[in-house]
């Protein structure tokens, strides 16, 4: 039986949409100005030895991008994404499609349920994960372009 999207996501929240960008440092200005707010910080995903960046389940130590965050509404922002050149889904994402939408991301607190019931019922395969820069959660991208037309990023913060 098909759940839907709505039902597998019921505990989770709408959290961000992604874009990937060629120069962060000029699409964040331009979007400060849109949203009339302040030029957000540049900043590193992380260190490999913290992200554990894996693609498709194999470690990609080299990927890497800057990233800048501008909160739209309370627990909703729009991030900015400009990868470095080494593979990774923003690159790919960024090659294929140029700059543009990259995900729609959740917040989550069972991340495995919601990649398995994802599996099941949208043939979500995924591409990326890692922990976030500081450690204190972890991302994982899914493919749903064949069912969906897009990427799903889930966000998962650790328990303290």
């Amino acid at each position: 039986m098909d759940m839907g999207l709505k039902e597998i996501l019921r505990q989770a929240k709408f959290a961000q949409v992604g874009f990937v960008v060629n120069n962060i440092e000029e699409t964040k200005k331009k979007y400060a100005l849109l949203f009339d707010c302040l030029v957000p910080d540049t900043q590193p995903c992380g260190e490999y030895e913290i992200t554990q960046t894996r693609i498709f389940g194999e470690p990609a130590p080299k990927a890497t991008s800057k990233l800048a965050f501008i909160d739209l509404t309370p627990g909703v922002q729009l991030e900015l994404i400009e990868p470095n050149e080494e593979p990774s889904v923003w690159r790919d994402h960024l090659n294929k499609y140029g700059e543009g939408i990259h995900h729609i991301a959740f917040q989550v607190e069972n991340g495995d349920e919601v990649i398995r019931r994802l599996k099941e019922e949208f043939g979500a395969v995924v591409e990326q994960e890692g922990n976030y820069g500081d450690g204190s959660g972890r991302y994982v991208y899914l493919d749903v372009q064949d069912s969906l037309k897009c990427r799903i990023e889930l966000l998962e913060s650790f328990k303290k």
